[in-house]
């Protein structure tokens, strides 16, 4: 398997097939990362992974903007794509002027409880499907800033000195709102038992 610094040098100069790599490579946290920052009533509208396949087809599309080798600059290139991403999802559908709360939301988590399916009983199944839901209301549930400093270090993977770059914080800054976002996230799951 090849390094990923390695594939981002070669992203970076203009390697198609280097920047499909990483993709695949980071596609587990990016879905995590998504689905965090969705929020429920993009969740109840929005399938997550037509927002990851859309993200993808941007960068894949327009791979000759990524000029910064490096992990940390693939991953902000990533990572802020998804966002950007979300948001505008988020706003068409605000201004669709649509009531959410009267709307029958899809089941958006059978994608997520077909992939346990295949390594899952089916009771096994119902205990993931519950355990996704409570974090993801959990998750909900966060500030802004926690959200963000929790899905920047443990879905996309950044380093806190990465993670304070790119919230105009210092390391030990991040160190402690991570720790503080961390046992906020504890305590929301277990009010969700």
């Amino acid at each position: 398997m090849e390094e990923t610094a390695d594939l981002s040098r070669r992203a970076a100069a203009g390697d198609a097939r280097a920047v499909e790599l990483l993709l695949e490579r980071f596609l587990p946290p990016l879905r995590a990362f998504v689905r965090a920052h969705m929020g429920p009533q993009l969740r109840a509208r929005e399938s997550s992974s037509d927002l990851v396949q859309s993200v993808c087809r941007e960068l894949l599309t327009h791979q000759e903007r990524f000029q910064h080798p490096g992990e940390d600059a693939f991953k902000h290139w990533l990572f802020t794509t998804a966002r950007r991403k979300i948001s505008n999802r988020a706003r068409d559908l605000a201004r669709q002027k649509r009531d959410f709360a009267r709307e029958q939301p899809g089941d958006p988590l059978a994608a997520l409880v077909d992939v346990y399916s295949s390594f899952s009983s089916p009771s096994g199944q119902v205990l993931r499907r519950d355990e996704v839901e409570r974090l993801e209301l959990a998750i909900d549930r966060l500030s802004e800033e926690q959200r963000e400093v929790l899905t920047l270090a443990y879905m996309a993977g950044l380093s806190r000195a990465e993670i304070g770059r790119r919230m105009d914080k210092s390391e030990e800054a991040v160190r402690a709102m991570l720790h503080r976002a961390t046992a906020r996230l504890s305590i929301l799951v277990g009010q969700g038992e």
